[in-house]
């Protein structure tokens, strides 16, 4: 199995780059990045916390980190025109030389939309925009000029050039729901889920039912993995963090746990597993230690 690096949106640029430069240096094959346009809240307000945008770090770290993946989780179509998110796709795959992965997705938080007055429909019609956005990224990547009239896209003779450097790019979709697994299945190179190796398991049912519904070949998808990571290799450290463990979104141990947790993935799959800086420390110097002994006494035993 894989392992990639995602740091949250509101670090600075220098602890960002720092970050994938190092993850570069120590093997790792991907780099995530949110595509959120502030953080969340609890109750949908707006937050005036720092959130960069998540195209430009991307299209930034390709320039200057030459070797690790690049990949948006995931830009919402609620926000983004699909002709729009491919354009950035396809010139970030061009500026890093053939290493984008277009995380796409539906759209859910509310107070990004609220404050900034984008329309987040009811799940089903979101669901619905979400088709034919998919649908058009993936053909635009694909034929010389596409046509497609929906309920919330249309585009006439619409022509798409440059191709990516290998003459496509992945599309990313992260979910676990039944209806964007079958759009997943269809269109889709690469299928994401959160959750520990329980939920992932569960998932992982539905995903299958959802390639035999469309006829697809699980096999044909890459499939990557995520949860909150909390190390504590003493029980000072396990204790410190037990209000802080979401069920079935968290991984929690010692090496050796990590390690055992981490080999289900595997036996699930799982092709590449992100470790998110979310619960990795407060500062940056914590949140590199972490990262480094992860990589030292978990990651080297999986990779």
């Amino acid at each position: 199995m894989q392992f990639s690096v995602w740091p949250s949106y509101d670090r600075t640029w220098t602890e960002t780059l720092g970050l994938a430069q190092w993850a570069e240096r120590s093997g790792f094959h991907s780099f995530w990045y949110a595509d959120h346009l502030m953080p969340n809240t609890d109750d949908s307000t707006p937050d005036h916390g720092d959130a960069l945008e998540c195209w430009t770090v991307l299209a930034g770290v390709g320039a200057i980190v030459p070797r690790i993946r690049l990949v948006s989780m995931v830009s919402p179509v609620t926000i983004h025109h699909p002709v729009l998110l491919a354009k950035r796709a396809t010139t970030t795959d061009h500026i890093s030389g053939g290493r984008a992965v277009l995380g796409l997705g539906a759209g859910w938080q509310v107070n990004e939309h609220a404050a900034y007055g984008f329309d987040l429909p009811a799940p089903g019609p979101r669901v619905g925009r979400f088709a034919e956005a998919i649908e058009i990224v993936h053909r635009l990547f694909r034929e010389e000029a596409v046509n497609f009239h929906g309920t919330s896209f249309q585009v006439t003779d619409a022509p798409f050039s440059p191709k990516p450097v290998m003459g496509t790019l992945p599309i990313l979709v992260g979910t676990g729901a039944p209806r964007m697994l079958r759009l997943t299945a269809r269109w889709a190179e690469e299928w994401n889920t959160w959750g520990d190796p329980d939920e992932v398991g569960r998932r992982t049912d539905r995903f299958h039912a959802a390639c035999e519904a469309v006829g697809r070949d699980p096999g044909t998808l890459r499939r990557s993995a995520q949860a909150m990571v909390f190390y504590t290799p003493t029980s000072e450290a396990r204790a410190r963090i037990e209000g802080d463990i979401a069920p079935g979104r968290s991984l929690v141990g010692g090496a050796q746990e990590l390690v055992d947790q981490l080999a289900r993935y595997v036996e699930l799959g799982v092709d590449e597993f992100a470790i998110p800086d979310f619960t990795l420390g407060d500062t940056p110097e914590e949140r590199a230690d972490t990262y480094a002994a992860l990589h030292a006494e978990v990651v080297s035993h999986l990779t």
